[in-house]
């Protein structure tokens, strides 16, 4: 199966914290700035096709020479594992908390 990319950059508000969630404009939003976490919705990238709709909640981030900072995600509904880059608005302090293993979701 190839994956395919649909651009989809609605504002939602977060589950999480509850943020208002503006478009992001240069590519699909899919996870809050403030608090980091998602919502299981794509089956592939953009397509809002997954029936889970789970809370995504960062469990490690990386730092990648070419792509920035990268989220690992699980979703707290099916465990599934996912990985997406950090947005430009992202919280810094959350992703170093993500880090350094000092996350906690209900903080934010």
């Amino acid at each position: 199966m190839t994956k395919m990319f649909s651009k989809n950059d609605d504002s939602f508000i977060c589950e999480n914290c509850k943020s208002k969630v503006g478009k992001l404009g240069y590519t699909s939003r899919d996870h809050c700035p403030k608090c980091l976490c998602s919502k299981h919705v794509d089956i592939l990238p953009g397509d809002r096709q997954n029936s889970c709709q789970g809370l995504m909640v960062p469990v490690s981030c990386q730092l990648s020479n070419k792509k920035g900072y990268i989220i690992t995600y699980k979703c707290s509904k099916c465990g599934q594992i996912h990985n997406n880059k950090a947005a430009t608005d992202d919280d810094i302090k959350v992703i170093f908390s993500v880090m350094n293993g000092t996350y906690n979701k209900n903080k934010y």
